[in-house]
């Protein structure tokens, strides 16, 4: 398929990509590395007249260590994030699902900020910044604001943020040697996931679920009952609780409620140690 007509404009700076895109508004698209936003324009379930060009702006591309949390500059590469020495030691779980995202190609091109801004239900990073409880910093005209990841992704391919403003920032609390895991189950090692979790155990428990809902979701039921003193194998037993998983050629709602059950189950258990 070809993309609808658009114009095409490469910001410079961060101040000149808020005036476009406030300029614009929802007749724009922000693009960075382009692996979420251009398959969407090709099959026309995106049309956007004017494309802002973000992918060169440096200034969005760190990660920090901000204390308490790590501070990723949301055009940060995703193999990036896959060779950080500051990831390895505070946020293992991160790192390590940059690396399972996508190809090399993709990892070379793709930014953390486009995959979450992107909303995508069935990409990885989401549900590891919901297992996480990770803080989205937006900037607009009206200055910056922090978001809880809860509180971001709001419908199918939707978040919070507003069509004036472009997210700079994502902020994960440290978690040096706390366990974690990150499971994935696809036909094929590149594959989007069929189902996915992320899950990181540091006194009280987050997990986040991958292709199991219209958003990233976190498995709540199954929190809720560890917190209550379940044990690992009645936590996970609920853990399609609260999820509406979609059907396709991959698989039915059936079987991903199936695999979300097994997958959070030996989550778990690898992170429990």
């Amino acid at each position: 398929m070809i993309p609808a007509a658009f114009d095409y404009v490469r910001a410079e700076s961060t101040d000149e990509a808020l005036s476009l895109i406030t300029q614009h508004g929802d007749e724009a698209k922000v693009l960075a590395g382009g692996h979420s936003l251009l398959p969407l324009m090709k099959l026309r379930l995106a049309t956007p007249s004017v494309l802002i060009d973000v992918g060169r702006l440096r200034d969005l591309s760190y990660l920090r260590d901000g204390g308490d949390h790590v501070a990723i500059g949301a055009l940060t590469r995703h193999q990036d994030l896959e060779l950080s020495d500051l990831l390895r030691a505070d946020v293992p779980l991160l790192r390590h699902a940059a690396g399972q995202v996508g190809d090399p190609q993709v990892r070379h091109r793709g930014t953390i900020g486009g995959s979450v801004a992107h909303g995508d239900p069935a990409s990885d990073l989401p549900a590891v910044l919901i297992a996480l409880r990770a803080t989205l910093v937006a900037q607009g005209p009206k200055g910056t604001r922090d978001i809880a990841v809860d509180d971001f992704f709001t419908g199918f391919l939707e978040t919070a943020l507003q069509p004036d403003e472009l997210l700079t920032e994502i902020r994960v609390p440290k978690m040096a040697g706390a366990g974690w895991s990150f499971q994935k189950f696809n036909r094929r090692a590149q594959d989007w996931a069929i189902v996915g979790v992320a899950c990181v155990r540091n006194g009280s428990t987050g997990i986040g679920l991958v292709n199991l809902g219209s958003t990233p979701l976190r498995a709540a039921a199954v929190e809720d009952a560890l917190g209550s003193g379940a044990s690992v194998d009645d936590a996970a037993a609920v853990a399609d609780q609260g999820t509406d998983p979609p059907s396709d050629l991959n698989a039915t709602p059936e079987y991903r409620r199936h695999l979300a059950r097994v997958l959070v189950r030996r989550a778990l258990e690898q992170a429990t140690g």
